[in-house]
This record gives structure tokens, sequence and C-alpha cells, in this order.
């Protein structure tokens, strides 16, 4: 798996001493808070591993996702050996998540058919796509809010159309925020434009060549339909924290 900070002590806890399993975990090694650092690095178990890189998120995910498309799972699988990811490029990850709005949706109203809106701060999409997933298993849902720091890649995504990762990368005090190509915006853009592979793997493919794409005006009527979204300076968030 690839980290911002948080999946990475987790998917190491969870899975140590677990028998006929070995986890590796790549963070940024100067993209994770010293507390995060310390939780991977300082990790007990006889069967995980922990690397730091040089580079950002992106590049750690980037490049695991090059493994898991390449012959190596094949190749390993004929030895008896299974990849998979603990991070949300496996979509296993999303299912826990849709359940903390079903638990947050009960909390908050007892009337069946009230709508609850969600505010989710996000780098990787997949927090509030789960809240997005609940909705569509029932869950009544309002608008969703994606709440981005510095590097508010989806926020102008999502105000304008236009995905453009050829920007600053901020290092912040938010860093599993810290994310500039956000994994499952991937899998959103696939259901709102009705499982379109074609024009989503366009985009996909404009992105990987040359860092940018743009959806169509219908396509982005309809997310902004569902999505709302707003990002937060470093000074902005401090000043939010100090005054709650």
């Amino acid at each position: 798996t690839a980290t911002s900070g948080d999946t990475g002590k987790a998917a190491l806890e969870g899975f140590r001493d677990v028998p006929g399993v070995h986890i590796m975990v790549f963070y940024p090694s100067h993209g994770v808070s010293p507390l995060q650092q310390d939780q991977m690095q300082k990790q007990l178990g006889n069967n995980v591993k922990v690397v730091g890189i040089e580079g950002n998120f992106d590049d750690a995910q980037g490049t695991l996702k090059k493994v898991f498309g390449s012959d190596l799972r094949e190749r390993s699988a004929e030895k008896g050996v299974l990849f998979s990811s603990a991070n949300s490029i496996n979509w296993g990850r999303l299912l826990p998540q849709i359940v903390y709005y079903v638990s947050s949706w009960l909390r908050v109203t007892t009337a069946e058919d009230q709508r609850v809106s969600f505010c989710v701060p996000t780098g990787n999409f997949g927090n509030i796509l789960a809240c997005w997933y609940a909705g569509q298993m029932g869950l009544p849902v309002g608008k969703l809010i994606c709440a981005s720091n510095s590097n508010n890649v989806l926020t102008d995504f999502l105000a304008t159309g236009t995905y453009d990762r050829n920007r600053p990368f901020y290092q912040t005090a938010s860093p599993s925020m810290d994310i500039l190509i956000s994994s499952n915006l991937e899998r959103m853009l696939y259901f709102l434009s009705d499982g379109d592979c074609e024009l989503v793997a366009g985009l996909m493919e404009q992105l990987a060549q040359t860092g940018r794409y743009e959806v169509p005006a219908e396509l982005l009527a309809k997310i902004q339909s569902v999505f709302g979204c707003g990002w937060a300076s470093e000074d902005e968030v401090r000043a939010a924290i100090k005054s709650c």
C-alpha cells in the first residue's frame, strides 16, 4: 500500500503477524507527520515492512498502480502469491467508509426521508465517494461538499470541470490531503457518465500525458448537482482550529 500517513499505520497493525500475509507500506519520507512516521517505523510484527520514498504521495501511489498494471501479479500468482492493496486503489477500502455515513445519518435524524448533507475533507476522493455510494444504496444524502486544503485541484475541478495537476505541490499540516492525483475521482466519473468507459479512459489518458483534462458540460452539470466544494489556506485552517 501507498500511504499519505493515515492508512499506513492502520494497515500495518491490522495485518500484523496474520498468517500467510506480508505487508509493505510506502510513504513519502518528507510528507507525513513525525508522529505518523514513528507509528509506521516502530511497528511491531514479523511480516511488516515500511519504506520511505523520495517524492510525494502521488509518486508512491502512481508507482504502485504501475505494479498492479504490470504482469507481476500474473507471474506471482503462478507461484501461489496474490497481490492486493490496502488503500483505496482497492474498492474494499470504501466498504467500511460507507458504514460511517449510515451511522452518522442515524445519529443526526430519526426522520426516514430527512436528507443530510456532508462536508468531507478529502485528497484522494475516497471518503466522500463512499458517502455518494451510501446515497446510491438508499441513504437520504443531500449535498456533498468536498473540502480541500492548499492542494485544491479538486475544488478547481468541481467548480470548472477542468482537472489540472500542473500546479505547485504544497506540504501542509494535513498531509493526508496533500494529493494532486485523486484516484477515486475516476470511479465517480465512471458512474456519473453512466458507465462511459471510452470517455473515462480518454480522460485518464489525457491526465497521464498532459496532466489535465476537461469533462463535457453535461457531465459537469451532473457532478455539480451532487458535489459542492471549497478550500482553506493554512492560515485559515489554523484560525479555524484556534476558534473551535
